[in-house]
């Protein structure tokens, strides 16, 4: 595989958890653990995963319960459920609270890692919006990603370093949409566990002094408290 997706296994049977762990590490995908819904929801909120399989029938919490509340924490990760409930109602209930696909037990596990890459891809897919090129224009800001250079609104030239290249290209890509903290940490730094600092705050705060006529009152970076940020045009 080309890419590493990080991928959260939620199962508290443990021959099953570990035969699953134990084929998706041999197909090049990264696992974390969970063997209850509390943790699950807890590893789910703390870290960026490109994939989640869900038991429905675990500890502390069900999956269904952990699903839903992670959609309503705008965690977008495609969901994948495992059942031992295979009723259209159940599916239709899952698939209602957030789940991306849903699979009843027991089942092929050649089937399991077929949708398993499919979501990924899909994921993925979704994930990179349409490159923005080298050059971006923004109020009168002039961003060139190539040589790592802006000039602002007061014809001033800024160096960029790569990381805040980077971050600039990911907010501006989703433009007017909020981008968790959890990705940013992922695709610009490369952190798979949420640090404890305030990286990403000291970068925008540079962003508005950069380009923000005012920026006590940003038009351009804007932080979304909890969530994440968000670049508007």
């Amino acid at each position: 595989m080309e890419y590493n997706a990080n991928i959260l296994l939620v199962e508290d049977e443990e021959s099953l958890h570990e035969t699953l762990k134990l084929n998706l590490e041999l197909e090049g995908y990264s696992v974390t653990s969970a063997y209850d819904g509390q943790v699950a929801l807890k590893s789910a909120l703390a870290e960026y995963f490109d994939l989640i399989i869900m038991d429905i029938m675990i500890p502390e919490m069900d999956g269904i319960s952990v699903t839903e509340s992670l959609r309503l924490q705008n965690i977008e990760s495609p969901i994948l459920i495992l059942s031992a409930k295979n009723s259209s109602a159940d599916k239709v209930n899952g698939l209602k609270k957030g789940a991306d696909d849903y699979l009843t037990k027991p089942f092929d596990l050649e089937e399991l890692l077929l949708r398993v890459k499919k979501l990924i891809i899909k994921n993925r897919k979704i994930q990179e919006k349409e490159s923005i090129g080298d050059n971006y224009n923004f109020g009168n800001n002039k961003i060139e990603f190539a040589s790592q250079q802006a000039i602002n609104y007061q014809g001033k030239t800024i160096e960029l370093s790569k990381k805040e290249a980077m971050l600039l290209k990911l907010l501006i890509e989703n433009k007017n949409e909020v981008v968790p903290r959890e990705k940013i940490l992922q695709v610009v730094w490369g952190y798979n566990v949420y640090p404890a600092t305030r990286t990403i705050d000291n970068f925008i705060l540079n962003f508005r002094k950069y380009f923000e006529e005012d920026s006590r009152n940003p038009q351009h970076f804007h932080s979304v408290r909890s969530v994440g940020y968000k670049f508007t045009d």
